[in-house]
């Protein structure tokens, strides 16, 4: 089931949460909205499961304009944050309850329900829980229940609204391998928000990052961490150095280091991003270049180590990663002085 988002607005009161919005999710990708709160995403999300109405635009499932359409008959399971689990039920009655709400010519007889919820039961890993009831279950195992339950009705297009973002760290790594190996398997069209980066890179098909309203970029998880198409979606995926600049003879000048730029007017001011891993620290030396910094503190996490550097002249902090055998090469301690060179950096011309 494709979904075509076509320039859909939504307001409420002065607050623009659509703002021209136009997307297309296609036929059983895994698709993710990530954005920072108040982006947009979540209402986006209700827009298309029909949860939320629109003020203009078209919202289109294969090829057919659902905009009006009321949202049981959209066809779509929703898995919220907070599971939503019933309490006073067991865990087999609240994966049935979908199917035992239908209208009584849809609804399935008593032995297909059964069969049919062992089966999601044992999908999902669970099959030995179904008589428990959710407080008697771990927050990783009732959202596998509520992500069940959204199943149960055969659901063509699946939400999930931060699905993980209840739980802690460890759990949350583990459910979205799960959760991406259980689409490789049933190749639902799949449309998840979140506000984690790492959550959006490993499991999605593709990224919609969102800001204010509007859609920044669209891409594979590559594409958008390797080619950010504006400094937002830059600054958010990840943490990055920001240093300022001019244009320069067809150069953006970060200090003493000159960036090729193209398209840029002379005396143009200029951002640029750099991440961590990008950045190269060396020994002053005759003959080198790179901006003059103070080593302010050294973090030694796993095989990574991250440095901490003061630029002379006050100018923001940089943030530097490199492996452990470069920091021996190096043997870098706090207070030593060295220049600073970004080994690849993305310029912006500044708004």
């Amino acid at each position: 089931m494709s979904i075509d988002i076509r320039n859909v607005y939504r307001r409420f009161g002065d607050f623009t949460a659509l703002d021209n919005v136009s997307l297309e999710v296609r036929t059983g990708e895994l698709l993710a909205l990530l954005g920072p709160s108040g982006g947009g995403k979540t209402t986006l999300l209700r827009v298309i499961a029909g949860l939320e109405t629109v003020d203009s635009g078209q919202v289109l499932f294969h090829g057919e304009d659902s905009t009006d359409r009321h949202v049981r008959d959209r066809q779509v399971g929703f898995v919220f944050q907070h599971y939503a689990l019933f309490r006073h039920m067991t865990i087999f009655e609240n994966v049935a309850f979908g199917l035992r709400v239908r209208p009584r010519a849809q609804r399935p007889g008593e032995a297909q329900i059964r069969r049919k919820v062992h089966e999601l039961l044992e999908l999902v890993q669970l099959d030995w829980l179904a008589d428990r009831y959710p407080h008697q279950l771990s927050g990783g195992q009732r959202q596998r229940i509520a992500l069940a339950r959204a199943l149960a009705v055969e659901p063509s297009v699946l939400l999930l609204d931060e699905p993980f973002g209840a739980l802690d760290a460890k759990v949350r790594k583990e459910l979205r391998r799960w959760l991406r190996r259980l689409h490789d398997e049933m190749h639902i069209t799949s449309v998840f928000v979140t506000h984690d980066q790492d959550e959006a890179l490993e499991v999605a098909d593709r990224v919609v990052v969102m800001n204010e309203g509007r859609i920044e970029q669209i891409g594979s998880p590559q594409e958008v961490y390797d080619h950010p198409a504006t400094p937002f979606v830059y600054q958010f995926l990840g943490n990055v150095n920001l240093f300022h600049g001019r244009v320069q003879d067809g150069h953006a000048m970060i200090g003493p280091v000159a960036v090729p730029v193209a398209g840029m007017a002379d005396s143009a001011s200029a951002i640029a991003f750099a991440r961590p891993h990008e950045i190269e620290i060396i020994r002053p030396a005759p003959g080198e270049t790179g901006i003059a910094a103070r080593v302010e503190h050294v973090l030694a996490v796993g095989s990574t180590v991250r440095i901490d550097l003061e630029p002379d002249g006050g100018a923001a902090a940089i943030h530097a990663e490199v492996s452990r055998s470069e920091l021996r090469e190096l043997g870098l301690v706090t207070g030593d002085r060295v220049l600073v060179r970004p080994r690849q950096v993305k310029v912006f011309e500044a708004a």
